[in-house]
């Protein structure tokens, strides 16, 4: 599901959030197929999202692969998690990431254990999530 983002809304999520990790995905060669995590602190700014030195594998994905996710776990049990669909581009050692959509998301039980009832799906995913700036 596409979900236009809110910039100003997504920096807000950002800072509620620590580092994420940024997805890559190969589409050629020996690790074709196979989803690539580093570690990484974004920076946003100018409506796009500035991963410094995530490394060589990551910018050869990114220079084949576009598609790109951020994911940011949530800070406390049960909590929301960030996810952010962007498309990545090489910009020297860097990745810059357009947002594309992006959700704060946690499984209905996860809201249930943490005493919240989840409101109605916003999506019919059946779990507890909210669009970002939505």
């Amino acid at each position: 599901m596409s979900i236009p983002v809110d910039v100003a809304e997504l920096g807000d999520a950002l800072a509620r959030h620590g580092s994420g990790h940024l997805l890559t995905t190969a589409l050629e060669g020996p690790g074709a197929g196979r989803v690539k995590a580093v570690t990484v602190d974004p920076v946003l700014a100018d409506g796009v999202l500035r991963v410094t030195g995530p490394g060589r594998g990551t910018l050869a994905n990114v220079g084949g692969n576009a598609a790109v996710t951020l994911l940011f776990p949530p800070l406390e049990q049960h909590g929301y998690a960030l996810l952010v669909d962007g498309t990545g581009a090489v910009d020297g050692e860097d990745v810059v990431v357009t947002p594309t959509a992006a959700v704060l998301h946690r499984p209905r039980h996860h809201a249930e254990a943490a005493g919240h009832a989840p409101d109605a799906p916003h999506d019919g995913c059946g779990h507890d999530c909210a669009p970002v700036g939505g």
